[in-house]
């Protein structure tokens, strides 16, 4: 049987001073995986808005070289 865990809130929604920004490497770390990969919706638990945003600002960071595509090995 599956497990009913608790629905996780979407941190920029329940917070308000917290920005989606491709200029903040720091932030967009937290929704990337060791091998670089973008964290999944169901795993972060943001809403459907602010994980394509965060999507988006991911590839903009990765694009001006803020990101690594790629983990370090």
């Amino acid at each position: 049987m599956a497990r009913v865990g608790r629905r996780k809130v979407c941190r920029f929604t329940a917070d308000k001073s917290l920005v989606i920004d491709y200029k903040d490497p720091k932030l967009l770390k937290g929704f990337i995986t060791e091998r670089g990969k973008i964290v999944p919706r169901r795993i972060s638990g943001n809403c459907a808005k602010k994980q394509r945003e965060l999507a988006l600002a991911i590839k903009r960071a990765r694009h001006l070289a803020l990101l690594p595509y790629l983990a370090d090995k």
